[in-house]
């Protein structure tokens, strides 16, 4: 898969008022790193309002926020733990919320490449000790690595 996941794209201890002030911060980050364009973090709140991302799991609430491929400059997945959860409302349930402290942010130059990247996304949150160790790992090297591997990305 050609996607770029560098340490500088993962973000550890995160503080955020709530699920769209995140979602800013880690778009800021991928546009100030040259990743997406300056239309990319609008377009990934707007989507999140219309298409949840929030994902229960065996390990607490992860979010997949991610937008359309126009806003996107090079393939890129941004990981962001969080210091405190915020709520994120839960993929295809409208009235319920789960608190996430784990995204995944991508930026995808093709509508394949992303669905082919999310199968690959799910099978890691459906494994508890892989997800146990990118919410405990303590560097960004150690995370890149494992994550890197688990994708199968360069």
């Amino acid at each position: 898969m050609d996607i770029t996941l560098k340490n500088e794209l993962i973000l550890l201890d995160v503080e955020a008022e709530n699920q769209f002030n995140l979602l800013e911060k880690v778009a800021d980050n991928l546009h100030q790193l040259g990743y997406v364009k300056d239309t990319y973090k609008n377009a990934v709140i707007e989507r999140e309002k219309v298409f949840a991302t929030g994902l229960p799991t065996l390990m607490g609430g992860v979010a997949i926020p991610h937008t359309d491929i126009q806003h996107v400059n090079t393939p890129a997945i941004s990981i962001a733990r969080l210091k405190n959860p915020v709520d994120f409302v839960i993929m295809g349930d409208d009235t319920a919320t789960v608190a996430v402290d784990l995204i995944f942010m991508l930026a995808m130059k093709e509508e394949h490449a992303q669905l082919e990247l999310l199968q690959s996304l799910m099978g890691i949150l459906q494994d508890e000790e892989a997800l146990s160790f990118i919410k405990k790992a303590p560097t960004k090297e150690d995370i890149r690595k494992f994550v890197s591997e688990k994708l199968q990305i360069a």
